[in-house]
């Protein structure tokens, strides 16, 4: 006798058999019980969740000679006949091969035609997206009001690329991945029928891998026997799905926890011995991470208590920032892995750059490295850092102390029309985190004095438009924010001679476009354009390029 494949010989028999779907179920269930059937179905989803698995139980609970019900006897000849696939009303249709309208013309001719044994004629269309556009539109009439004694059951992956017209005319179900929790107890449960011992780790090995599809877990449990001679350990089911043990991702993280560079690739040695599938490695160690940070966040998201003992030295070790980054590079360098010239190479360096780069404030050890990493390049990183990210970024955010600043505006007090106190209060209108209108009343006002907590300005007449009670308090409010201290303000109107921030700004770009202008009137392209062709300046049009 031929061998059965688990997929096909664990294919559910009845909807209690089936393995998650309850919403769809749900509803089928009730429709049946109370005879309020719809004549057409539409079921959508990933592949091997089940659609084409509803619909043959449907086309069962249907025509099962006990009569319609959500529970059909499975053991008349219409319900046998229908799970050996030979049932004569049970029209199978895959609209992948079939997208001529004249194929789709010619099985529309037998609609009309009565059952030949069951009580229904049903027509089950897979892959329905696949169907032509003149196909569907042959399609439709008859799918909107078909013979009392016809079916249509459709199933697509892509429910995107049907027509509204024929979504319009159908019930819409839409199944869902599952989950691998429920995978896991599904292949623990046909294990043990099939008596095929299986380790619980290898078996969420294969749940996973199958990505919410259980025709592909039920694949792969087939291809896990095969490989393994019947016994299912984690470590050969890791090395047949080209994988890592998860206690290989863990001792790597623990070695980047550590800053031990040494030991990290020590261990990229160690599983590069099996051939592994670097993409799969990165895959692996993004789900650990996303395990990681989800226990650091909401740990009673973990249920599994030896989930919990295995992330627990991570949790402590990793802070949730550098999680995140090692995440977010774990992605890219996933994304990456195709360009290397090498999958280890493209592995290694991924790696790499979560031991390089680390958020501010972890601690020295692991900014550094280890020594075992190399001390001089580990020196020249932080260096580096130091020099350029560190200190460009302090001279954009931090403020200048508030004794300096007072005592330099302070010695100008008297010289408030002149350069240096222009100068003095646009440096401090540049560090003051100030838009909009609060920033416009700022810039068109000039320093008068600064001393103590009292700060005076002066605004031009022509923008007393500006001196809201609003727009005052937010620069008096930043002030005291840059400051660290209490500040009084008083602005006053009047006439300005001084240069405002604004005026200033508006001079240097008046002079930016002048040296624009000037530079292109030397240009010696610009200046045969002129002779030979006759060409003028437009001036307004002249912009510098910064």
């Amino acid at each position: 006798m031929s061998y059965l494949v688990l997929a096909r010989k664990w294919r559910p028999r009845q909807f209690v058999e089936m393995v998650g779907q309850e919403h769809v179920l749900r509803a089928l269930i009730n429709a049946l019980d109370s005879g309020r059937l719809h004549h057409a179905f539409l079921f959508s989803g990933t592949r091997g969740v089940g659609k084409t698995t509803v619909a043959r139980l449907l086309a069962k609970a249907l025509n099962c000679e006990r009569g319609v019900s959500s529970t059909p006897c499975g053991v008349c000849q219409a319900c046998r006949e229908i799970d050996e696939g030979r049932f004569i009303d049970l029209i199978e249709v895959d609209a992948a091969s079939r997208t001529k309208v004249d194929e789709t013309r010619e099985l529309l001719d037998n609609v009309q035609y009565a059952p030949t044994r069951g009580r229904y004629k049903v027509y089950l269309i897979d892959e329905v997206h696949m169907l032509s556009a003149h196909s569907f539109n042959a399609l439709l009439k008859t799918l909107e009001e078909p013979p009392p004694h016809v079916k249509f059951l459709l199933a697509t992956t892509d429910p995107q690329k049907l027509p509204v017209t024929v979504l319009s005319r159908c019930l819409q179900f839409n199944l869902k991945s599952l989950p691998p929790a429920l995978i896991q107890e599904r292949l623990r449960t046909i294990c043990e029928s099939e008596q095929v011992p299986a380790e619980p780790a290898a078996l969420r090995q294969l749940a996973l891998s199958a990505q919410g599809s259980m025709r592909d877990a039920l694949s792969l449990l087939d291809q896990a026997i095969a490989f393994c001679g019947g016994d299912l350990h984690a470590n050969e089911v890791q090395s047949m799905l080209g994988g890592i043990d998860r206690r290989d991702a863990q001792a790597m993280l623990g070695a980047l926890a550590r800053g031990d560079g040494a030991a990290l690739m020590a261990e990229v040695a160690r599983i590069d011995e099996n051939a592994p599938d670097y993409a799969a490695v990165l895959d692996e160690l993004a789900t650990l991470l996303q395990r990681v940070a989800l226990a650091q966040v909401v740990a009673a998201a973990i249920t599994d208590e030896e989930e919990r003992r295995e992330l627990a030295p991570l949790i402590e070790a990793l802070r949730p920032e550098e999680v995140q980054l090692h995440y977010q590079i774990a992605l890219v360098g996933r994304r990456d892995l195709p360009l290397s010239s090498d999958p280890r190479v493209g592995f290694e360096m991924t790696l790499l750059r979560m031991l390089a780069f680390r958020p501010d404030g972890a601690p020295e050890s692991a900014q550094t490295g280890g020594g075992a990493s190399g001390p001089g390049a580990s020196a020249r990183v932080a260096s580096t850092r130091s020099s350029t990210g560190d200190s460009a970024a302090g001279s954009r955010s931090r403020p200048v102390g508030p004794s300096t600043q007072r005592t330099s505006a302070v010695t100008r007090a008297g010289d408030g029309d002149t350069p240096a106190a222009v100068g003095e209060w646009s440096t401090l209108l540049d560090a003051l985190p100030l838009q909009g209108g609060a920033r416009q009343l700022a810039a068109h006002c000039a320093l008068e004095s600064h001393e103590g907590s009292l700060l005076r300005l002066k605004l031009d007449k022509a923008h007393e438009h500006l001196l809201t009670t609003q727009l005052q308090e937010r620069l008096r409010a930043a002030l005291e924010n840059h400051f660290a201290e209490r500040v009084e303000l008083r602005i006053e109107i009047g006439s300005l001679q001084a240069e405002t921030p604004a005026r200033r700004d508006a001079r240097l770009a008046d002079e930016r476009r002048q040296g624009a202008r000037e530079s292109l009137e030397r240009d010696p392209n610009v200046t045969a354009l002129q002779s030979e062709l006759g060409a003028s300046f437009v001036p307004d049009s002249i912009e510098p390029l910064s």
